[in-house]
């Protein structure tokens, strides 16, 4: 066995294996209403600030309600955020790139500064700017990311399709008559969607940490709905007296953005391999 086929073979195996875990993770937000033990809104379920016990895996908080009941179901909202951000970016990034890709000239130039101007701002200040004026919403917070993630995802979209509409199979497509627009649907398209998947997973991941914390500063979503980075904010000014309270939330967040980055990374690592040995 080659190094090549024994790291492509370990890549495989990361791959499944963060994959797996996200799946669970995912599995427990979504069916989070048969998951959960208990009601995340029911009042004085155990003693207020009650400690992580069996009977409640999280503890409680101010108001006794359980801390991992409360933690699937603003998990669920920030996954959902993440994954809808990341659709976001990947539609009209692709678009943005393919744009500046096909045309060039005047209409790249513009295109990819405009995206470099983006990404020279700090996400998070352009972000609280857009949200101060849409106001603090699911649907704003969603947008917000989406749009503030689309200038990388144009960017690696517009390098894959250079890539792609300068080798042989596409001059020889052309020569023959064939369709430009034809060719990019049919043959590119399939060609970079694998990259595409992996800049959505880093977007996912991007968007997850950015819902966090701008719901850290009270500009995510609103009550009586609550995120993880709702829930990192309202234990934070008990952090002292009960860790718990914010541990555990900021745990998953942790781990939801180490999951989508491994997934990416691997990816990533699996396409090289499979360049390299082709």
């Amino acid at each position: 066995m080659t190094t090549s086929t024994k790291k492509k073979g370990n890549v495989r195996v990361l791959t499944r294996i963060s994959s797996i875990a996200l799946f669970f993770i995912l599995f427990a937000f979504i069916f989070a209403k048969f998951v959960s033990p208990y009601d995340p809104t029911e009042l004085a379920v155990a003693p207020p600030f009650s400690s992580p016990s069996w009977a409640h895996f999280f503890g409680t908080d101010e108001l006794g309600r359980d801390s991992f009941s409360r933690s699937l179901y603003g998990g669920r909202i920030t996954v959902l955020i993440s994954i809808l951000a990341a659709t976001v970016a990947l539609f009209l990034g692709t678009i943005w790139g393919f744009a500046a890709g096909i045309f060039k000239g005047w209409l790249d130039e513009v295109l990819m500064r405009t995206a470099d101007a983006m990404m020279a701002i700090p996400a998070l200040l352009f972000a609280l700017v857009c949200i101060s004026g849409l106001g603090a919403s699911f649907v704003s917070l969603t947008l917000v990311a989406g749009i503030l993630l689309s200038p990388s995802t144009a960017r690696m979209a517009r390098s894959a399709l250079l890539v792609e509409i300068s080798t042989d199979y596409f001059t020889a497509g052309i020569a023959s008559g064939l369709s430009r627009w034809k060719l990019i649907w049919n043959e590119v398209m399939p060609n970079v969607a694998s990259q595409l998947l992996v800049q959505f997973s880093i977007n996912a991941a991007s968007a997850v940490m950015l819902e966090a914390a701008l719901s850290f500063i009270g500009l995510g979503v609103q009550p009586p709905s609550a995120s993880l980075g709702t829930l990192i904010l309202q234990g934070y000014a008990k952090i002292y007296n009960s860790y718990w309270y914010v541990l555990f939330p900021s745990l998953l967040v942790v781990l939801i953005i180490l999951l989508f980055n491994a997934i990416a990374e691997n990816m990533r690592i699996s396409m090289e391999s499979d360049k390299s040995s082709s």
